[in-house]
């Protein structure tokens, strides 16, 4: 049986852990409050992209310019980084990329999408979310997006065990459009992301708790920033 282990760096950058394969996802690590780890103390196989929003892209070019490691992301983001000499799989939404025993199956999101580079926006295709599936463990990170109806269709298709959901409001989903996400998507377990980072997005973990209660009987973990759980 694999080994996975989920660590929240911050934001919505997680490492997830199968075996000896580091992946991480949307790794903005400089300039996020919250992440304890530098960008140059990791060292992953495989980055997963969400989006081209720089609290997502993040440190992706550095990382893997210094790694040599594959980034996964929609197809647009993936040949803007090739002409940046990054090794990349392309994909998009429905689509499925394994990368040796993991797979990355690209999810719709409801949110927009660009890459911000030295003053001039480049078209990063659409915004997106993954289902991870590492052994018989199966991950929805949801990325930026608002509540839409075809996360039922996410549940049907994939069941995702761990739903890794934005709550942070103003620019995503907040607490009660999650919760809503959190009956559509039936999961074992939920995890909160997207909040707290800036003002901009505060929320009380423990409201989202209570809503989600009302709804499912999924376990809501608010994962301490640079602690590691076991799946």
């Amino acid at each position: 049986m694999d080994n996975v282990t989920l660590t929240w760096i911050g934001h919505s950058c997680f490492r997830i852990d199968v075996n000896d394969t580091m992946v991480l996802v949307d790794p903005f690590i400089t300039g996020n409050p919250s992440a304890k780890v530098k960008a140059d103390e990791l060292y992953p196989d495989i980055i997963a992209v969400t989006h081209g929003h720089s609290d997502h892209l993040g440190d992706t070019v550095e990382i893997a310019k210094r790694t040599g490691c594959t980034v996964v992301c929609i197809h647009e983001l993936s040949q803007y980084l090739k002409s940046r000499d990054i090794t990349t799989e392309g994909m998009n939404i429905g689509g499925t990329v394994n990368i040796g025993n993991i797979s990355f199956t690209m999810t719709d999101a409801k949110h927009s999408s660009s890459i911000d580079e030295a003053g001039r926006e480049i078209d990063g295709g659409r915004a997106a979310g993954f289902v991870i599936k590492a052994g018989e463990k199966s991950i929805y990170h949801a990325g930026d997006t608002g509540l839409f109806g075809d996360m039922a269709l996410i549940s049907r298709l994939y069941s995702p065990e761990i739903a890794l959901l934005p709550i942070g409001g103003r620019y995503t989903m907040g607490p009660e459009d999650a919760a809503l996400a959190v009956e559509m998507l039936r999961p074992k377990t939920v995890v909160p992301m997207h909040y707290n980072t800036f003002e901009a997005i505060a929320q009380d973990s423990q409201y989202f708790i209570n809503l989600v209660k009302t709804v499912s009987d999924a376990e809501v973990i608010i994962m301490e920033i640079d602690c590691p759980i076991i799946l």
